[in-house]
Formats: structure tokens, sequence, C-alpha cells
């Protein structure tokens, strides 16, 4: 088991900047490569973005390449999202997940997920 709590949402203006975390307990943390999905008002959990076991490879969705930034911390067992410029648009639940696959974009490939954290973009 892999327990995932993220933290870090809350509000902002459009092109203000958030920082999410995921801290990760139970079974090591390196053995998992990350990733962070949204779920916007009324629309279905979307891929946002991955990381390998290492850190080494990034992915991410088109919406957010340039603005958001994926990271990890494997001595504190910990995920980042760094969000820059953020949009009305990027207004959703975030959530972290863990995943046994790297690079993989759909929630079926992730088998451990954290319980979201809100972010909301006024403009």
């Amino acid at each position: 088991q892999v327990q995932l709590v993220e933290s870090g949402g809350g509000s902002v203006h459009t092109g203000g900047s958030l920082r999410l975390s995921c801290a990760a307990s139970g079974r090591t943390f390196d053995n998992y490569a990350m990733g962070w999905f949204r779920q916007p008002p009324g629309k279905e959990r979307e891929f946002v973005a991955a990381i390998t076991w290492s850190g080494s490879v990034k992915y991410y969705t088109d919406s957010v390449k340039g603005r958001f930034a994926i990271s990890r911390d494997n001595a504190k067992n910990t995920v980042y999202l760094q969000m820059n410029s953020l949009k009305p648009e990027d207004t959703a639940v975030y959530y972290c997940a863990a995943s046994v696959l790297a690079g993989v974009r759909t929630v079926y490939d992730y088998r451990y997920w954290g319980q979201g954290t809100q972010v909301t973009v006024s403009s």
C-alpha cells in the first residue's frame, strides 16, 4: 500500500502561481512513477503530468507545457507540481497518483491515489 496526501491548493487570480505537494508513505516511494491528474467541475479526470522513478523523464499534457513543472524528492517521499501562469481553465481538483509503469497517462494505469486538493483560478 502507498498512501498519498496532497497539499498546497488554494485560490489565485489569473497569472498566479501555486505549488502542490504530494507526500507518500507506505511502500518504497522510489519504486513508483508518479503522476498528477485534475478533475474540472463536471468533467472527467484528466492527465496533467508524470515523472519517472528517478525523476529523469517528465511528461506533460500540452495545455500545461511551459507553465507547470513536476519534480520529486525521493529522500522526502514527495512529488511536487509547480504551477505558474495559472488560467481559469486550470480550475480543478488536483490528484497525485502512483504507478508501477512509467510515462502512462490514463487513470487506469495508476494504482494509488490521494484525496485531491482544490485549485481555483479566478479572472
